[in-house]
This record gives structure tokens, sequence and C-alpha cells, in this order.
């Protein structure tokens, strides 16, 4: 309506200039000036005609970018809204009778986990306010899951006692900022209670129960353990999907390579289809090998030593794959060539790892050593290698402990660096072909739904096992900080002074019980009652007693093979009080303001947006 009163009005004006206007040189001017007026009006309603006539500045169709300010009460009223949503759905997994949660699929099938991180990221809230809630105790459960694998949800719901009970206080009127100090320092001296009392694993029976507590499984405890006992500490174990509906597993000895030889007639064991050497000398280059004559002065030394050869390089072609098939079939030199693993810079990277576990120099042009002048003592050595058409195992001698022991370090701490999961798990990778070897749990299951929750319990355990060989073990259902919720009551009182803090850190002893009490309260028992039962054994009969879950008893904890990782239960109360302590000091809270859009206008957009990427920039003017 606007726009048509508009372009109305300067018609009417051009008119009477028309009327108007003689032949003169201010009549032409305002001839001229009119003409622009109409010209621009009929483009302007012309540009929004149709369905943007006449709701051209309509929220619906143009955001404005506008934010929505909440203030004090109603801005912490909101993130604990959120945070109570996403932890009263992940608390329901704690413990042995914990439920589980259907989760939706846009495609595919539901999937049904356990897994408290997996349930957490999933959610997403309609209400923005309360959805940052929820992001913050998402981010408390990614935390706890990247540091320690596992405790995602202990993690969850303490954070949610610490919440609702410091917002109480902040309404009361403390300082949110003291109580925020209070709780950190409450969380610190727990947090090294821990680390001191908890006790080293001792073998690969707690590595048992440690695994069978954190999957909730007894034989997926003992794969787990069967594992970990055959790859050692430096060994690694990944979790792979498997046809049959049961779980295997396999082990890989040695440093394997998925690489085979470059020759079928370099193979020695006809029926078998391998090419096996005991005791070679390893060659380890990043060049490509065609010329013959590069080679020679070593092949010569080596029909002398009568010792066979195993060479790693970019490839092997021409004169020189020729050359060394021919002597093979002869009988003068038994050598097998394989390309070096990989590609790009991770290709260098992995005949590096070679050369270091079989003792060899790494021969590259920019080092300043050629192939020509390669000598006896810079070849590296090797127990036994395996070659098969696709994959080469190296069996090494033991001789380089130290330098593997030096690279294993190396890339622990590139791996810590790592900027992707990707090469997180190439590093780790590594790690364990240089350590041992791998063993490769594969999981089967009658449907796809139960593969992936299988899967999940099986990563869990994993990563707990690994935390329980970090910092030791202690006392596991909860129990372990319901029991230290009293012993150092008056310790973490006395450490600090001021009033406010020690309200922070009552808080923060007081959700060291939540645990405990949803364990309980999951196995259809009052979780109170079962907590004052825990604290009077605990007097009576000393730390490591407590509540087993699945058996409804009172027992020594320790000896029945209920254990947490130190690690894990640490990450969980430092990590909560954290975030928890921020978000009580929190006094403003900015959000988006939703726009919404009907299916028309969403149908517009996406055209719009599928004809700009298909028209591309365009041609540079």
């Amino acid at each position: 309506g606007t726009v048509r009163r508009s372009f109305g009005h300067k018609a009417i004006t051009f008119l009477k200039t028309l009327n108007e206007c003689g032949n003169s040189t201010s009549c032409i001017m305002k001839y001229t000036i009119s003409v622009s007026l109409l010209l621009s009006s009929l483009a302007f309603n012309s540009a929004f005609s149709g369905v943007n006539r006449v709701k051209i500045f309509d929220r619906k169709l143009a955001s404005l970018d506008a934010k929505k300010v909440s203030f004090r009460e109603d801005s912490r009223s909101a993130l604990v809204r959120g945070i109570n949503k996403v932890a009263d759905a992940v608390r329901v997994t704690l413990g042995p009778r914990g439920r589980n949660v259907v989760l939706e699929r846009n495609y595919g099938a539901p999937e049904i986990v356990n897994d408290g991180v997996t349930i957490a990221r999933e959610i997403s809230l309609e209400d923005p306010e309360e959805n940052v809630g929820a992001r913050l105790i998402q981010e408390v459960a990614a935390k706890s899951d990247s540091k320690a694998g596992d405790g995602t949800t202990t993690s969850t719901i303490m954070t949610q006692a610490i919440v609702n009970n410091g917002i109480r206080a902040v309404t009361s009127g403390i300082n949110p900022v003291a109580l925020n100090r209070g709780i950190r320092k409450a969380a610190r001296m727990v947090s090294d209670e821990v680390k001191r009392i908890a006790t080293p694993v001792s073998g690969i029976d707690d590595l048992k129960n440690v695994a069978t507590i954190a999957s909730g499984s007894v034989e997926m405890g003992r794969i787990i353990a069967q594992a970990a006992e055959k790859v050692g500490e430096t060994g690694s174990t990944v979790v792979e999907e498997s046809q049959t509906l049961l779980d295997e597993i396999e082990f890989t000895e040695g440093l394997t390579i998925d690489r085979g030889y470059l020759s079928p007639y370099m193979v020695k064991d006809e029926e078998r289809q391998v090419a096996e050497l005991v005791n070679p000398r390893v060659l380890v280059t990043d060049s490509k090998i065609d010329d013959v004559n590069e080679i020679v002065p070593l092949l010569e030394m080596l029909v002398k030593s009568k010792e066979p050869l195993l060479i790693v390089a970019e490839d092997v072609t021409g004169e020189a794959l020729s050359a060394l098939v021919v002597n093979k079939m002869r009988g003068v030199l038994d050598v097998v060539a394989i390309k070096a693993p990989g590609f790009g810079n991770r290709r260098r990277e992995y005949t590096q790892d070679i050369a270091i576990a079989t003792g060899a120099s790494f021969v590259a042009e920019e080092l300043g050593i050629t192939l020509d002048s390669v000598t006896a003592d810079m070849l590296g050595t090797a127990d036994r290698v395996v070659v098969a058409k696709e994959t080469t195992t190296i069996v090494t001698d033991g001789k380089q402990e130290d330098a593997i022991s030096a690279r294993i370090a190396q890339l622990r701490k590139e791996s810590e660096l790592a900027d992707t999961d990707y090469d997180k798990e190439k590093c780790t990778e590594r790690i364990a072909a240089l350590g041992g070897g791998i063993a490769r749990i594969k999981v089967g299951a009658a449907t796809e739904t139960e593969l992936k929750d299988k899967k999940l319990r099986y990563e869990d355990a994993l990563n707990s096992v690994d935390s329980a060989r970090e910092l030791g073990v202690v006392p596991g259902g909860g129990s372990c900080l319901a029991c230290l919720q009293k012993t150092m009551e008056n310790d973490v009182l006395n450490a600090v002074e001021d009033e406010d803090e020690k309200q922070g850190a009552r808080i923060l002893l007081q959700a060291m019980s939540a645990p405990a009490m949803q364990v309980a309260n999951n196995a259809g028992i009052e979780g109170a009652v079962v907590l004052a039962k825990i604290k009077t054994i605990c007097d009576e009969k000393g730390f490591g007693h407590g509540w087993d879950a699945a058996t409804m008893e009172y027992c020594d904890l320790m000896d029945r093979g209920i254990i947490d990782p130190a690690k894990v239960t640490i990450n969980a109360i430092e990590n909560s009080a954290s975030v928890a302590g921020l978000i009580l000091t929190t006094e403003c809270l900015v959000t988006e303001i939703p726009v919404e859009m009907s299916e028309e206008d969403k149908q517009r957009m996406f055209d719009e947006q599928s004809m700009g990427a298909g028209m591309g920039p365009g041609i540079p003017q």
C-alpha cells in the first residue's frame, strides 16, 4: 500500500510537470527529474511486487539479527532448566541397573544407547535460552569423554547437583564469585585426595574388572582383558564390526604394513602365497628405484654374506625390479621389495618408523645419503619378515628397544597435540605397531541397533582400561566420593576462610553423594537410605566398602571387583566444578531470537541458495 501510494503521487507530479512545461531550459530540467523519479518508483514497485509487496519488513521473511537479553534470575533459571533436561535424560543410564535411551534418527533405525556423552550430544532444546544450558552440560560430558574416555554420566550428574544447590545459595544472597572460588578449592583438594588413595593396577584381573564395570558385561570385560594382556601397554586395541553374531578377537604381532610384494615371482611359499625372510637385512629409502646400477654394489655385498634382503622404497620398477626377480628365481639372492606405506607426508613418517624399528639408516637424498653409497652398517635387521600379497609383518629382533621407546614417546606427544581425531587415530596406530601389536575386537550382533550399542560400550571400556593404567583405581559405584564426602568435610572447610567460599565448598561436598544416590535410585532403592548406610559402613569397616547395585549387597568393593579408574573420577570432579561454577556467576544471557518461516519461505530460500550455488562466483570484471 505504501509503495503504491508513493508511486501514484510521483505519477501525478510527473503529469503536472509535463502540462506546465514549455520549451525553456528550466522546464526541461524539471521534466528530466520527474522522469527519473517515475522510473525509480517503477523499479521499486516491481522489485517488491507479488508476495513481498506488503510484508517487506515481516520477521518471517527477513532476519534483523536481533538478540534477546536476559538478566539476573531470569538468565540463571533458564540455564538451569536446560541443564536439568539434559541431566535427567542422561542420569537414568548410571549403574548396573541403569536404563537405556532411544535416539531418533532422521535416516535409518532409531539408536538405543547407554552412553552418557552420546545422549547429551543428541539433545537440542526449542527454547534458545534453555538450549544454552544444554550446550554447557554437553561441554562437561565432552570434556570428560576426551580426557578420560568415560565418566560422562557421573560428570553430568555432579554438574546438575552443584548448579541446583548453587542457584539456591545465590538467590539467598551469597556472593557467586566467592561461591565459585569455594567450589574450585574444594574440587582441587578432593581430586588430590583421590589421586593419593588410588591403588595401582596390579594385574590383568583389575583390568578385567574395570572393563566389566564400564561395559556392563562380563563377556566384554573378558575380551578386553584378553586383548590388553596380549598387546601390553604400548599395543593398541581397535573395535571393528563383524558379520557374525558373536564377538571375536584377532591379534597382529609385529610392525604391520598394508603393502605387499611388488612381484608374485618373489613368493617363496607357494601354498601360503607369502615370502618369508629369516634374519633379513632391511633397506629403507624414500627414493624410487628404477636404475639397477644404483643397487648393484649393495646386492653384490649381500650375495657374499648370503643374507636375505627386504627393500622398502617409494617404488621399484624397470631394470631394478627385473634384476631382483631374476636373482630371486635363480637362487642367487633371497630378496623381497615392497612399496612404502601411506601417501604424501604420512608416507615419510611411516618409512621413518620402519627405519627406527629395524635400526636402518633412512636413505634420503636430502640427508646426503644416496643408494649407491649404502654400506652394510646402514642396513637394518629383523628377526623375521612375512610378506603377503597385500600386507607385510616385520617382527623386530629387540636390538632397538631404546630407539623405539623414544619414538613412541614422541608419537604420544604428537597425538596429544593432534588437531583432528583422524591424526590422533593414526598416531595411536603407529604407536601400537611399534610397541608390539594390534588387537582387533570384531563386534557381532543380530541387528544394527544392537551393534552400535555394543561398539559404544566397548569403546567406553577400552578408555576406562587406559585410564586405570595411568592413575590406578578406586572403589566404584559412587562409594569413593560418598566416603570422601564425610572423611574430608572438616579438612576442606578448615582450608577455606571466607564464609561464602565455605558455602561453595559445602555445595561441592554435597554434590559428591549424587552419583551413589543415583545408582541406588536406578536400582529401585531409595538413594538417601543407601547413602547413609555407605557412610556408616565406611566408618565401621574402612574405606573401600560400599553397595553393590548388581547383587543389592553391602560389601568390600575392591575385593568384589567393583572399581573405577581414578582418572575418570578426578575428571568428573574437575569438569563439573569448572562449568557449574561459571554458570553460578552468570548475570546476563544473550541469545538469538528465532525467526519463524513458513514452508513457502523455506522453499524460496532453498531455491535461491541452490541457484546461487549453481551459478558460481561469476566472471571477475
